[in-house]
Order: structure tokens, then C-alpha cells, then sequence
């Protein structure tokens, strides 16, 4: 990292309009303030992966691996469908990770979250997400592992945490992401 402030490219796991998880990502953001400049990846757009099109890429694939490649580290907000990875985060992961030699996430800092109003969050598809990031060469955030229970009105329209315990964990899982960031690009 060439700056004092880091380029964030954050991965949000729904394309949902009201999405708890892009709330949840803008509440990071705001919590981060001035620390670093978060940068949301279009998803929205991707043909499904096909390895007959690593020859010749599609304009969105292209934009993808180049938003996160030019980033500094990468973070992914992630719901669970059927107790793992949504299929367009995972969809996402493989098309950046590829051509073989071309990994745009190679050697990048990482950290998963998520919410959910589920009793146990997004933990399943956190602990599917951990195990690709390993193979995609991303370096994840260990501690603190961070799993939201959602619930109508936690993130205001401001993207401002309501519950105050909530806040000041958010606000620590921020403190060590970016602490992680740092450590890991100098």
C-alpha cells in the first residue's frame, strides 16, 4: 500500500435493492470514516463463469478483476443462502481469480461479515467463504469473526448504527480490519 489511505473493495453478497448486507457494509464505511475509501464492485452484471471465455474475457469481467486488482484489500459482506456463499458472490470470486495466473485477488488482506436475522447469522457461509479465500490467496482477518443479527431499524437510512453495543462492535471490528490492512501491506 503506496498511501495512507487504503482502497477497500467491498464485495456485497446480494443484489437485493434493500439488502441488510449493504447496509451493513455502508455502516462500515461510515464507521471507517476518513481511514479509507471503500469502494463497492458492480456484481450485478456478470455472465455466469465459463472457462471457454478465459481467452477472451467480457467487458464486466474485465471491469471486476481490475476493481479489485487495483485495490488495496478486499471485504466481503455476505448473506447465507441455503447455509452457505450466494451464487453471485461466488460467481464474482471465480471469474477475478481467473485466468489461471491472472488471480486479481493474490496476496490481498481480507475480512468477512454479514448479517442475517437468523439466529446464527451468516456464520455458515462466513466459514465456505474463509475456506475459498484460501485458495484464491486472500489473507483473512481471523479475529474478531463478526456475525450480525439483523433486525429492522439496527442501520438508519444515514447508514448510522443504532444500538449502541452494536456500534461499539462494528466499530472494533473496523478498528482491526483496517489495523490488519496495514500490518499486512507494509
Amino acid at each position: 500500500m503506496s498511501k495512507q489511505r487504503p482502497v477497500i473493495a467491498v464485495l456485497v453478497g446480494s443484489l437485493s435493492k434493500d439488502s441488510i448486507n449493504r447496509k451493513l457494509a455502508r455502516a462500515l464505511e461510515k464507521l471507517a470514516g476518513q481511514r479509507a475509501e471503500f469502494r463497492f464492485v458492480r456484481m450485478d452484471d456478470l455472465p455466469v463463469y465459463n472457462r471457454d471465455m478465459d481467452s477472451s474475457y467480457p467487458p464486466a469481467y474485465n471491469r471486476l478483476k481490475e476493481d479489485i486488482h487495483s485495490a488495496d484489500a478486499v471485504l466481503f459482506v455476505t448473506p447465507e443462502n441455503n447455509r452457505s456463499v450466494p451464487s453471485v458472490l461466488k460467481n464474482a470470486i471465480d471469474i477475478a481469480s481467473r485466468p489461471w495466473g491472472t488471480n486479481s485477488f493474490a496476496g490481498k488482506p481480507g475480512a468477512v461479515i454479514g448479517a442475517s436475522t437468523g439466529a446464527i447469522s451468516t456464520a455458515l457461509a462466513q466459514q465456505h467463504l474463509r475456506n475459498i479465500c484460501v485458495f484464491v490467496d486472500v489473507y483473512m482477518l481471523a479475529q474478531p469473526e463478526a456475525f450480525v443479527r439483523y433486525h429492522d431499524g439496527l442501520i438508519a437510512e444515514d447508514a448510522s448504527v443504532t444500538d449502541d453495543s452494536v456500534r461499539e462492535f462494528l466499530s472494533k471490528f473496523v478498528d482491526s480490519y483496517l489495523a490488519w490492512v496495514a500490518r499486512l501491506s507494509n
